[in-house]
């Protein structure tokens, strides 16, 4: 296979000799601060006011891009995110029409998921808060012997990269594993694919522990609501490492409260990080951790970036092109 040619965009926006240009663009993070040591060399990433010439730009590393980020650059072709998830960059205003979406695939990225997700299972399977508690007040507590991984059926909701790795771990450690998809697909050994309109609830009504993992969507806003809830078994437990628009938090601490969710895992929140005042930090049934589930390889995110823009170049179609119809 012949290597990728290094590009040099000119004013016009075309590839040239050189390396791409590129910008970072966040209205949160310090981009350039976590990605500067992570080079690539067909591309060249600069901070906004070190553009010296806008045209030039021709790709774009993005998290939560200011609102007229995209607009000072006429010659954009790529917006990649820095993350599996690109709602944040599909709902900036002045993203342009034609500039491909692309998002981070890492395989790494989707075994830490794995392993967090794995973790959270056994947490809840052997309620181990009952033992952290029990801990602080100096007791010794022999409980019951657990039920069998295999007579405790784990859910998870979305069977793309994330939730096949999560599927897969929690599989093998010999729990029934059963996976909401939007379109049909083969499940590996031991996972149960459930797929259509009702997939999600169908799921969650089979799941002692519910894993959610779903991109975020318009059809998956809010999705983890009163009513889902309401479908899971009485005293089931929720890890919750998706998207934070995705759960109505406040469906969630009333459900907790009346003991048809018996405890969960929340790993993102609608607005992070959550206020001091936020009910989760002390409820003695959740399990906060920092939006710490998984995260993209530095090198990973960068060289993918350049892929992308070099396909974009040599009129190939980039291997992370999102639908933006779909939003994943």
């Amino acid at each position: 296979m012949n290597a990728i040619p290094p590009l040099q965009p000119t004013p016009e926006g075309e590839a040239g000799a050189g390396p791409a240009i590129g910008v970072y663009l966040s209205s949160q993070l310090d981009l350039m601060a976590i990605f500067g040591e992570a080079t690539d060399p067909r591309l060249v990433l600069l901070r906004p006011e070190e553009v010296e010439d806008p045209a030039a730009v021709t790709c774009a590393l993005c998290w939560q891009a200011p609102a007229d980020g995209f607009a000072r650059y006429p010659n954009l072709k790529v917006a990649g995110s820095i993350a599996a998830g690109v709602d944040h960059i599909l709902a900036c205003p002045s993203l342009p029409e034609d500039v491909i979406v692309t998002r981070v695939r890492d395989d790494s990225q989707a075994d830490l998921m794995a392993g967090f997700a794995a973790f959270h299972v056994v947490w809840h399977h052997r309620r181990m808060d009952d033992f952290v508690e029990w801990n602080r007040q100096g007791r010794w507590v022999r409980t019951d012997r657990p039920a069998e991984p295999c007579e405790t059926t784990v859910g998870v909701l979305g069977y793309g990269l994330m939730g096949r790795a999560v599927a897969r771990a929690v599989s093998a450690m010999g729990f029934a594993v059963v996976a909401a998809a939007r379109n049909p697909a083969q499940g590996e050994a031991g996972v149960e694919v459930i797929a259509g309109e009702d997939a999600l609830g169908r799921v969650a009504e089979r799941s002692q522990i519910l894993i959610n993992v779903l991109p975020l969507t318009e059809a998956t806003r809010d999705v983890l609501d009163a009513a889902l809830f309401a479908r899971m078994p009485k005293g089931a437990c929720l890890i919750h490492i998706g998207r934070g628009e995705q759960m109505v938090e406040e469906d969630l601490l009333a459900a907790l409260d009346s003991g048809r969710i018996a405890a969960a895992s929340v790993d993102v929140f609608r607005k992070e990080p959550p206020g001091d005042d936020h009910p989760f930090w002390a409820h003695p049934r959740v399990f906060v951790t920092p939006h710490r589930a998984s995260d993209t390889s530095r090198h990973a995110t960068v060289r993918q970036l350049a892929d992308a823009i070099s396909a974009v170049a040599e009129g190939r179609e980039p291997a992370n092109r999102v639908d933006r119809r779909k939003g994943y």
